[in-house]
């Protein structure tokens, strides 16, 4: 590579981040999980159940792409199905790059009363993700904890379809599965801050299931918002400090909402798909720094130079964003991704991203 030479180290680079200093240049993310593994040689279902094999490929790929650790975890933490006593199988195929649901715990609105919380340390995945953070404190790396919104683990453990319909009829069916998820993310995340310390912890949130193709700012209001606001109290109670919130898919109408809200401390890292201009999300929260937004399906399907200037762009609007700016994919980064697509996000950075 014919890149220019960095002038911080990617933890001098975050922490100038998140004390609100000019770092550098802009960094660069990836949530990438099975993309590793299949760069290493390796399967994607080994980013899910092969702690080992995922830590070593994340690092090999991360520097292979000069990637800055924001953020580097080994799939979900914590899932409703799986760990709630549904069926989960391992991605297949070339394109799969996630978890599959093949059986909801909850069939039917008597399933919701017979639920019980996981046990915490050996539900799900749970214990291979725990490995995954031992090598990352073992390796002086920001120990990741990851769940998905408790709204959005609610409709895992019963399935969207029948989540959504209860939203509409059934509503203590809905605030039943919120409170289990809530509590089960809490009582997992506290086991990460008593086996690494609070101050080692990142807790890192999805919530695909409050996109506005699913629902309307009136139901995340009512059933999503009050739990996002839990969220944050018990996360301050616990003394986690650094937060990372991926906004998933289109979500401009839930914008104004998370924005009046906003109960999370800053700055936290705020990640945003494509479908949000990164402007908007800069205005709607000056004092969080704003990550993303390039397209997936077009870091896939595209050419090495559209993902070049499609970087560009996002990178002259990121720049400006006053809380700060990282520069990664909208979403999971695709496991079939071009190599050359990927490094053209490097080499785009490198080319524009430099503030001194």
């Amino acid at each position: 590579m014919h890149l220019k030479q960095d002038r911080m180290t990617s933890r001098e680079r975050m922490n100038a981040l998140f004390s609100g200093q000019v770092p550098d240049r802009v960094p660069l993310g990836a949530m990438s999980t099975g993309f590793n593994t299949r760069n290493a040689g390796h399967t994607v279902a080994d980013a899910y159940k092969d702690p080992e094999k995922s830590f070593t490929a994340m690092q090999w790929t991360a520097e292979q792409y000069g990637w800055d650790p924001i953020p580097q975890y080994a799939g979900h933490t914590v899932l409703g199905a799986w760990d709630f006593g549904g069926k989960v199988r391992m991605p297949q195929g070339e394109y799969e790059g996630a978890l599959v649901v093949t059986e909801y715990p909850v069939k039917t609105e008597q399933d919701v009363e017979k639920l019980v919380l996981p046990d915490p340390r050996t539900a799900g995945r749970i214990p291979e993700a725990l490995r995954f953070a031992r090598l990352q404190a073992d390796n002086d790396l920001p120990v990741y904890f990851f769940s998905r919104s408790p709204f959005t683990m609610a409709a895992n453990i019963a399935g969207i379809d029948r989540f959504l319909r209860w939203t509409m009829k059934r509503t203590e069916l809905c605030e039943h599965l919120l409170r289990l998820s809530l509590d089960h993310i809490f009582n997992v995340l506290a086991i990460w801050v008593d086996t690494f310390g609070a101050h080692r912890v990142f807790a890192w949130m999805s919530s695909p299931t409050e996109s506005n193709q699913l629902v309307s700012p009136r139901i995340v209001k009512k059933f999503a918002l009050p739990y996002h606001i839990e969220y944050h109290r018990r996360l301050g109670e616990l003394g986690v400090k650094r937060f990372g919130f991926h906004i998933c898919g289109e979500q401009n109408l839930n914008l104004p909402l998370l924005a009046e809200a906003c109960p999370w401390a800053h700055p936290s890292v705020l990640s945003f798909g494509h479908e949000v201009d990164l402007e908007t999300a800069a205005q709607h929260f000056p004092r969080d720094i704003i990550f993303g937004n390039i397209e997936p399906a077009v870091i896939q399907t595209g050419t090495p130079e559209t993902v070049y200037a499609l970087c560009r762009a996002a990178i002259e609007k990121g720049r400006q964003a006053p809380g700060g700016f990282i520069l990664g994919p909208g979403c999971g980064l695709p496991v079939a991704a071009p190599p050359v697509n990927v490094y053209a996000m490097t080499r785009a950075v490198h080319d524009f991203g430099w503030y001194v």
